[in-house]
């Protein structure tokens, strides 16, 4: 699963509960359908891309990505959700959600599925560093630590000066540090935006942009890639729903490392249609990014969880 298609709303922040308690198995069930729904929606999104150019299949993305999610914003009742007090805000989010998107179909079309996936581990050491001057929090010397360690996993993938470190795995690092730079808008609209609108004026910004281009780049689909062309959008839209769920289902502690999942869909799916075996540098330095992205998210947490503490402890005084 891609950095990008992890940007399904960023829902381990954003994801609001539904009761007291956290149902910790249903919210692993729905990680692992969600991780299973994406993987192969990258999958179908590689095995496209020889025939048909990234705008035509962003677009086809994003179009019907669109239709289970109005589904269920219509079906909730929902449809004052999408009003919003920072429209330009959501257009930022949405133009370099957009550019991540883009960046990675791009790089599906020449890497191996598992690569590109490993480096995509990156993304939460990224949204930790740039935490710091855009949100403004402390990070500790444990959570620098986990940075410097999990910058180690990139280089030990990506061998600069090995020729492997080409442009393709700058484009990559790329759209991971753009899916991060997301993370850090969503947090922010977050505050005063709904989950609902933050999704709408994405998929409406996307589908815009990419129909404004689709003349100059158009190639008119056969049938059965025409209709693969639509599951790529309906199955990303119900894999962003289902991932939404999972982490409203079950704390962030407890759901978010089952999204390294994915790496085993990326391998499975890479050998049996491309033929494609990573090499031991994409598996060594995935195992230390995961490692250092779990340790992120736990400690994160838990800090999180004693400033709520604090916060009440304030409120009460």
């Amino acid at each position: 699963m891609t950095a990008e298609n992890r940007d399904t709303t960023a829902n381990k922040i954003l994801a609001p509960r539904t009761g007291t308690e956290d149902n910790a198995a249903k919210g692993i069930v729905l990680m692992l359908l969600a991780i299973a729904l994406l993987s192969a929606m990258d999958a179908s999104v590689k095995y496209v891309s020889d025939d048909y150019p990234v705008i035509e299949v962003v677009f086809f993305r994003s179009l019907f990505a669109f239709f289970p999610i109005a589904f269920v914003v219509l079906r909730d009742g929902n449809i004052g959700d999408l009003k919003t007090r920072n429209l330009r805000g959501h257009l930022g989010r949405s133009l370099v959600g957009l550019m991540a998107l883009m960046s990675f179909f791009y790089c599906l079309k020449y890497m191996p599925l598992a690569d590109l996936v490993a480096i995509s581990f990156a993304a939460p050491l990224f949204v930790t560093a740039l935490s710091i001057p855009l949100l403004g929090e402390k990070v500790g010397l444990r959570r620098w630590t986990a940075l410097l360690v999990g910058f180690v996993g990139v280089l030990i993938m990506v061998k600069p000066g090995s020729g492997v470190f080409g442009l393709l795995a700058l484009i990559a690092i790329g759209a991971t540090f753009c899916y991060a730079l997301v993370l850090i808008f969503v947090r922010k609209l977050s505050r005063t935006e709904t989950n609902a609108a933050i999704v709408f004026y994405y998929s409406l910004t996307s589908v815009v942009a990419t129909g404004l281009l689709l003349p100059f780049f158009w190639v008119t689909p056969t049938f059965p890639d025409l209709l693969l062309l639509i599951a790529i959008g309906l199955i990303g839209g119900c894999a962003q729903l289902t991932m939404t769920a999972a982490f409203r289902a079950a704390s962030v502690s407890i759901v978010a490392p089952f999204e390294y999942t994915a790496m085993f869909w990326a391998v499975i799916y890479g050998y049996l249609l491309w033929g494609d075996l990573p090499g031991w540098n994409i598996w060594v330095g995935a195992a230390v990014l995961v490692a250092s992205g779990i340790y992120i998210v736990h400690r994160e947490t838990n800090l999180g969880v004693r400033r709520a503490k604090a916060a009440r402890l304030q409120a009460k005084r």
